[in-house]
């Protein structure tokens, strides 16, 4: 597994691990799973993807809400097939959650009803979040609290579990957590990512100046003439959400590029937090360059047991 973030080469060094393992690749990102947002979530490109299988980028349509369930779900069924290649996988990517996910599994969620969901979004149109939110407050305070009245989605299922009659949804997640507790579901040499602060921030800097130069703005004006919602999953994304409010307020474009460096710059800084809270990880320095670190990965994976496919 490789991990990190943002900014500090995941994809880079996983093509080139894979290109040496004989491996495919299982993203682990929150956004790139969505066809269509594609400058801003900073996917591998068709070039890179041409050279190793690259699983779980440009698969799932922009209006669905997709879910860490969902990517346990598919990622699982991956891995499998991979093994069953004779093949390694590498999950690469920067979402913590589903990192952790995979590895730990996560308490099941009450079914879905799709009936009620629509109904839900519906009302969510005709009278606003905020109402809905108070609407949860009087049915399931805690989730009420642990959710901001703008998170539409997250706020129309915890009112579909409500009404579902699972009200103790938020007392299990009080009392036994979101992740399971039993051990690892698989052995993994977890690898982590660092870069000198000064290099990373001009690293992110660059990369958000590369969104805007590629047609960010045009991106989202697309995406939006195409029919995807402002409530879409998606559009939460750093870059997204900022060029969305722009395009509504008409807001300076350089002001809202300096918001998106700032808030990336801010959210690499909680990735690091997170990933550092991974119990077992491997910290590589990746100012060494890639070259030296790919060398670091090949040999600690060969000094590991029980981590290769069946033979």
């Amino acid at each position: 597994m490789i991990a990190g973030p943002t900014g500090t080469g995941k994809t880079a060094l996983a093509i080139a691990v894979a290109a040496e393992l004989d491996a495919e690749i299982v993203g682990c990102d929150a956004l790139q799973v969505y066809r269509l947002f594609d400058i801003a979530t900073a996917k591998p490109t068709p070039e890179q993807r041409g050279r190793v299988p690259y699983h779980l980028v440009d698969c799932v349509d922009p209006v669905v809400d997709y879910t860490l369930a969902d990517y346990i779900r598919d990622a699982d069924r991956i891995i499998s097939e991979i093994r069953s290649r004779r093949r390694v996988p590498i999950v690469a990517g920067g979402t913590g959650m589903y990192l952790r996910g995979l590895l730990k599994g996560i308490l099941p969620a009450p079914a879905r009803s799709p009936e009620l969901r629509g109904r839900l979004q519906a009302m969510v149109h005709r009278f606003g979040s905020p109402r809905m939110h108070r609407w949860l407050a009087g049915l399931d305070p805690d989730s009420a609290e642990r959710l901001p009245p703008a998170d539409v989605q997250r706020i129309i299922r915890a009112l579909e579990i409500a009404l579902t009659g699972s009200r103790s949804w938020s007392s299990a997640l009080s009392r036994e957590g979101t992740w399971s507790r039993a051990e690892e579901r698989y052995p993994a040499l977890k690898i982590g990512l660092g870069m000198e602060r000064e290099t990373l921030v001009r690293r992110i800097e660059n990369r958000v100046d590369a969104f805007f130069d590629q047609g960010l703005v045009d991106e989202v004006r697309s995406l939006l003439a195409a029919g995807v919602p402002e409530s879409a999953n998606a559009f939460k994304a750093i870059g997204y959400r900022e060029v969305l409010a722009t395009i509504r307020d008409r807001s300076p474009i350089d002001l809202v590029r300096a918001e998106v460096k700032k808030n990336t710059r801010r959210f690499s800084k909680r990735q690091r937090t997170w990933f550092r809270k991974e119990p077992g990880m491997h910290w590589l320095d990746m100012d060494r360059g890639l070259e030296a670190v790919v060398g670091e990965v090949i040999r600690l994976w060969r000094n590991q047991d029980g981590l290769l496919p069946p033979g």
